[in-house]
């Protein structure tokens, strides 16, 4: 095809003058993989188009598939809409349940009865029971007396760390003393 018949096409698919013809020629020059120069865009262009024709067409049933989709996608959007409502209001109803049941239950009466008539039977139970207490109490102390020779030893073992490390201290300041004294003696020029 000579440019000027290729333009005179082109001109005529640009402005949505060309005939179906015309466009099925211009699709069969494009095709090729030689054209003029300046024509890559319009080489892409139909390209494309001679792709899109392998397209296949939808099934008969199609439409009838997409409005069946819809439908189901409808009684979805139901079904949420019930648990949109039906669970808040679910859950205000446990919770009311929740506050009744919490003030019978702590309503009554929590007081300890008197289970003693006699008061020195009284004073003697309550002094069994503090002795039970005292003397589980004094064994729970003396199984913790060697946590605290650890602790002794523990600050010993520091305290000595701490009188090394200021012998070292001391040692070092005489060392840097005498290796500045050293240095001095080398940069003195006899």
């Amino acid at each position: 095809m000579n440019p000027e018949e290729l333009n005179r096409l082109l001109d005529k698919y640009y402005s949505g003058r060309s005939s179906e013809e015309e466009e099925n020629l211009l699709c069969d020059y494009f095709g090729v993989d030689t054209i003029h120069e300046g024509y890559e865009a319009e080489h892409e262009i139909f390209a494309y188009y001679r792709s899109a024709r392998n397209v296949p067409e939808p099934s008969v049933d199609f439409e009838a598939r997409i409005m069946a989709g819809l439908d189901g996608a409808e009684i979805i959007e139901e079904k949420f809409l019930i648990r949109r409502y039906l669970y808040p209001l679910v859950g205000a109803a446990a919770s009311i349940l929740i506050l009744f049941g919490s003030y019978f239950f702590l309503s009554r009466d929590l007081q300890p009865k008197d289970t003693f008539t006699d008061p020195k039977i009284a004073y003697l139970e309550t002094r069994k029971i503090l002795f039970e207490v005292s003397s589980k109490m004094n064994k729970a102390e003396m199984a913790l007396e060697p946590v605290g020779k650890i602790r002794i030893m523990t600050t010993k073992g520091f305290s000595a760390i701490n009188k090394s490390t200021g012998i070292v201290s001391k040692n070092l300041k005489s060392l840097e003393r005498l290796d500045g004294a050293t240095k001095s003696v080398k940069n003195k020029k006899y």
